[in-house]
C-alpha cells in the first residue's frame, strides 16, 4: 500500500505518495525523480537511454516536468509506455502541482491554449511548404555550381557562389531544425531520418550532436550550465555571470569591450570553428558513426564538385568563405531573440513564465519570416517547439491574449532594433563586470 513517501508495494494497490520535500532530495547524478502530470517517476538508471540525452531529462530533476514533457514529444501515447516501468507513486493529494511559487492559474490556461492549437489542427504540417523548403536548397546548391562551371572560378562568379551558398547553409539549418523538433513528418522515425540526411549531405554535421545540444537550450533557456547557448564564460559575460567574475575579481579578457571582440570572434567564427570542433568531439567521443559518414558525404560531394575548377587550396578557401558567412547569419539571427533578455541562474519558474522570459520576437514580413525561418515567431517556437514554423502566425494572436491576461510581457521587435540590442546586451554586460570588478 504505502504511506506519504514509501516506495514500493504492489503496483495494483493505491501509489505510495510523496511531498515536494522528499522529491527534492532526488536531484543528484546517480538519484533523480522527476514529477509527470502529478506522478512521481525514478529516472536514475534510465536517464543515459533517454533518447533527447540524459542532461536534457536531467535538467528537469526533482521538478514538474509536465509542460516540457507535452512540449517536447509528438506521440505522448507511445512516450507513456517507456515511463510505467518509472513510475515510484504520486504527489500526495494536500500538494501543488508545481514546486516552488507558481501561477496555477496561467498554467491552466496555457494548457487550455495548447488543446485549442491542437483543435485548429495548428501541429499538422502543410507537406508542400517543407517540401518547398527542400527545393530551394537544393536548387541554390546546383545553382552556385552552375555559376562556377559557366563562368569560371574568378572572383566574381566565386563571391556570387559564396553568397548562394551561405543562404543555401542558412536555410538548411532552419530546415534540419524544423525536423530535429518533428515537425515535419508524423512520425518521430521519418523526421529523423530526414534531419540526417539534411544535417549530415547537406550541411557536414551530426544531427544527434545538433538535437542534444539545442533541446537543452529548449529545456532550460538563458539558464547558466544548463542552456549551452548562454554558457560561454569565460570568453563572453552574460547576465548574471557579469557580477561574478567582477566580484571574484576574474579578468581572463577586457570584458568591458566584449562588445567590440565579438565582431572578431563571434559572429565569424562560431559555425565555422567552435561548431566543427564541437561536433566532431561530439560523433567520437559518443561513436557516432551514422553521423559521421553522413558529414563524410557532405565533404566528398563539396571538394568533388570544387576541387577541378580551384584546386584543393581554393575548394578549400570556399569552404571557409562559406561557413563564415553562414555563421554571420545563424549569430545574428538565433541571438536576437535571446542575448538581451534575462539570463541567468535556474530559477524554476513554470513553462510558460521560462520561456517568456528569455524570449522576444522579431517584427513580422514575409522576407523576415522566410531568412530567419520563422525564428522571428520565438516566443510561439519556444512555447510550441513541435509546431510546424507556417503556423507561427495563426497562434501568435492566441499567445499574445494570454500573455496580456496574466500580466506577462509579450515583446516585438524591430529586426534592426533586435540586431542592435544584441551589442547593446553585451556592452551592458561588459559594463557591469568592471563596475563590480574595481568596486565590489
Amino acid at each position: 500500500m504505502g504511506g506519504v513517501g514509501e516506495p514500493g508495494g504492489d503496483r495494483g494497490a493505491l501509489l505510495p505518495t510523496f511531498r515536494w520535500e522528499q522529491i527534492r532530495a532526488h536531484n543528484l547524478p546517480g538519484d533523480k525523480w522527476l514529477v509527470i502530470e502529478r506522478r512521481v517517476y525514478d529516472i536514475s538508471k534510465w536517464a543515459q537511454r533517454h533518447p533527447g540525452g540524459s542532461r536534457l531529462i536531467g535538467h528537469h530533476g526533482a521538478e514538474d516536468a509536465t509542460e516540457a514533457f507535452h512540449a517536447f514529444h509528438q506521440d505522448l501515447g507511445f512516450v507513456r509506455k517507456f515511463l510505467r516501468p518509472l513510475l515510484i507513486g504520486e504527489l500526495a493529494p494536500e500538494e501543488p502541482g508545481q514546486d516552488g511559487p507558481q501561477d496555477a492559474r496561467l498554467i491552466e490556461d496555457f494548457r487550455a491554449l495548447r488543446q485549442t492549437a491542437k483543435d485548429m489542427k495548428l501541429f499538422e504540417a502543410d507537406p508542400a511548404f517543407f517540401a518547398l523548403m527542400l527545393g530551394h536548397i537544393l536548387v541554390m546548391e546546383v545553382l552556385a555550381w552552375l555559376i562556377v562551371y559557366l563562368l569560371g572560378p574568378g572572383w566574381v562568379p566565386s563571391t556570387l557562389a559564396a553568397l548562394i551558398l551561405g543562404i543555401s547553409q542558412a536555410q538548411s539549418w532552419c530546415l534540419q531544425h524544423d525536423l530535429g523538433h518533428t515537425s515535419v513528418f508524423p512520425t518521430s522515425c521519418w523526421n529523423h531520418v530526414a534531419q540526417q540526411f539534411v544535417m549530415g549531405q547537406l550541411k557536414g554535421f551530426s544531427a544527434r550532436w545538433w538535437n542534444h545540444r539545442h533541446f537543452q537550450h529548449h529545456a532550460k533557456p538563458n539558464v547558466f550550465h544548463k542552456d549551452p547557448d548562454v554558457t560561454l564564460a569565460p570568453i563572453f559575460l552574460l547576465g548574471e555571470s557579469s557580477v561574478e567574475y567582477g566580484r571574484k575579481k576574474r579578468r581572463y579578457l577586457p570584458y568591458n569591450r566584449q562588445h567590440l571582440y565579438f565582431f572578431l570572434i563571434g559572429p565569424p567564427l562560431l559555425t565555422l570553428v567552435n561548431f566543427e570542433v564541437e561536433n566532431l568531439a561530439y560523433v567520437l567521443l559518443c561513436l557516432q558513426w551514422a553521423d559521421l559518414l553522413w558529414a563524410a558525404s557532405f565533404y566528398a560531394r563539396f571538394f568533388l564538385a570544387y576541387v577541378p575548377f580551384y584546386g584543393v587550396r581554393g575548394a578549400l578557401l570556399l569552404y571557409v568563405a562559406v561557413r563564415v558567412l553562414e555563421s554571420h547569419w545563424f549569430v545574428w539571427i538565433t541571438q536576437m531573440n535571446h542575448i538581451p533578455r534575462d539570463i541567468g541562474q535556474e530559477k524554476h519558474r513554470d513553462w510558460v513564465s521560462s520561456q517568456l522570459a528569455a524570449t522576444c520576437n522579431v517584427e513580422q514580413s514575409s522576407f523576415i519570416d522566410w531568412f530567419s525561418g520563422h525564428l522571428n515567431f520565438q516566443i510561439e517556437h519556444h512555447l510550441f517547439p513541435t509546431m510546424p514554423r507556417h503556423n507561427y502566425r495563426r497562434v501568435a494572436p492566441l499567445v499574445r491574449a494570454l500573455c496580456a491576461r496574466h500580466g506577462l510581457l509579450y515583446e516585438v521587435k524591430p529586426f534592426f532594433t533586435a540586431m542592435v540590442d544584441i551589442v547593446r546586451s553585451l556592452k551592458k554586460s561588459g559594463d557591469i563586470w568592471l563596475d563590480a570588478y574595481l568596486h565590489q
